[in-house]
């Protein structure tokens, strides 16, 4: 039976370390790449793909998502919407002391555990709740807008009715993983055993800091993480032994070169984005106009940066996370509170990296 070797190549340091070592393992002609197509890459990570396939030899195969099935059964549901129950704002139940937690019982009066084994906390109703149904205004709004816009990213939050957060950051699930793996099923169906790549390193973040250098998932289909043990310094010095330069944006000051932006970004790339490439903000800004249409609640933001008060209206504290109030709160220092005062000295096209790489 015939392996295959498939390297996910976002055009990232490490997944392009990790293409690199397929090929210097295996060649380029028992090697195949991927890239997901979000919908929001910088077009930099287009034309650094591009780069790849004639500097390596190696296809890289884009995949795309699709959710028009998905936003005409949303529209169905929307449309026929006749729950009748409400949901309600609950508070924690304290002693007396109010620093004491008073415990949920069951009907034998015992304390209710969690599944992790410890004891949950009784709460009670705040206010007088909310319709869990759609309103009619807000269904003829919806219904008005939702339609698919040929974008995977915008259309997965219209889909869902809200962007993605890092509490629920179904970006990531929707538009690569899922992708990924069906691209690597079919060629399981096609007889071939897959050995899937990923760029991985431990020391990336607490959730990959057990990572396997190789795992066997199934029959004909395995994982393996050449570079776990590397830093991000390895992976540039590697690249650069094998005469492949770096993705352009980690020379624009990007930590990482995937989403542009990503939910997850932080203020100094923010302000970077905002400063460097200002179009990129504004469609966020008419996605948040599109999505906040289709959404029950009618308004949602693609970043939530600036937390609220207590009491404060969620529409209000909507308004402050707007992409245009987000890159003002970026700009600050010392809590939001303080403007920097080097902000904005630099030219918009000179080199700024967090790796060192424009020294």
């Amino acid at each position: 039976m015939s392996i295959i070797h498939v390297v996910s190549c976002s055009t990232g340091k490490d997944s392009v370390a990790a293409l690199l070592k397929a090929k210097e393992r295996f060649g380029a002609h028992r090697v195949i790449g991927i890239i997901c197509d979000t919908g929001n890459e910088h077009e930099l990570v287009w034309q650094h793909r591009d780069y790849l396939e004639q500097a390596t030899g190696i296809r890289i195969v884009i995949l795309t998502a699709g959710f028009a099935a998905e936003i005409a059964e949303k529209r169905k549901f929307i449309a026929g919407d006749t729950r009748t129950r409400r949901e309600y704002d609950t508070k924690p139940v304290f002693e007396a002391d109010g620093k004491t937690p008073v415990w949920k019982r069951d009907g034998r009066g015992e304390i209710v555990l969690s599944k992790k084994g410890k004891p949950v906390q009784k709460t009670v109703k705040v206010g007088g709740g909310r319709r869990v149904r759609w309103t009619n205004k807000a269904k003829r709004r919806a219904l008005a807008n939702l339609y698919p816009s040929g974008n995977p990213f915008l259309d997965l939050c219209m889909w869902k009715g809200r962007f993605p957060s890092r509490k629920a950051q179904f970006c990531t699930e929707e538009l690569k993983r899922n992708m990924a793996v069906s691209f690597q099923i079919e060629l399981q169906d096609q007889g071939y055993t897959v050995v899937s790549w990923q760029g991985v390193r431990r020391d990336e973040s607490e959730n990959r800091k057990d990572a396997k250098q190789f795992e066997k998932l199934g029959e004909n289909f395995y994982i393996f993480r050449p570079i776990v043990d590397w830093t991000a310094e390895d992976t540039f010095a590697y690249a650069a032994s094998q005469g492949i330069e770096p993705n352009p944006l980690y020379k624009c000051g990007m930590g990482r070169v995937g989403c542009m932006p990503c939910i997850n970004a932080n203020k100094d790339e923010i302000k970077e984005i905002a400063r460097r490439w200002p179009a990129h903000i504004e469609r966020v800004a008419e996605w948040e106009r599109k999505v906040s249409l289709c959404s029950k609640r009618g308004y949602s933001t693609f970043f939530h940066k600036i937390d609220g008060q207590a009491g404060q209206l969620d529409s209000v504290i909507y308004s402050r996370n707007k992409v245009h109030q987000v890159i003002e709160w970026a700009k600050t220092t010392r809590g939001g509170k303080q403007f920097s005062l080097l902000d904005g000295l630099g030219e918009p096209n000179q080199c700024s990296s967090n790796y060192g790489l424009c020294e």
